[in-house]
């Protein structure tokens, strides 16, 4: 296995606890920091793509118009019965003008 250093700041005491944990599991802290930085990786989300972000800003905007469009839809229908009401109305009167 290929290796590479990597070096990080940390407290004395943190530096301190990393030891006795290390040598209380009879590991070295460089294999306690990579199993713990492996396991840390391991349980972060998958990174969103492009997509996924445009849906998450866009679903709560659609969210807030579906009342409007709802009680505009409601409106068209009533129009259109009341259109409907009118045609046959007239077709019945021209009907019965014959």
């Amino acid at each position: 296995m290929q290796t590479e250093r990597v070096t990080f700041l940390t407290s004395p005491d943190n530096k301190k606890a990393l030891n006795a944990y290390a040598a209380k599991n009879g590991q070295s802290v460089g294999n306690v920091v990579r199993e713990a930085t492996s396991r840390y990786i391991a349980q972060l989300p998958e990174t969103k793509d492009e997509y996924e972000e445009a849906l998450e800003l866009l679903l709560p905007e659609l969210e807030k118009m579906i009342p409007d469009w709802n009680a505009k839809i409601d409106s068209m229908m009533a129009s259109l019965d009341h259109v409907s009401s009118a045609v046959r109305k007239a077709l019945a009167e021209v009907e019965a003008s014959k």
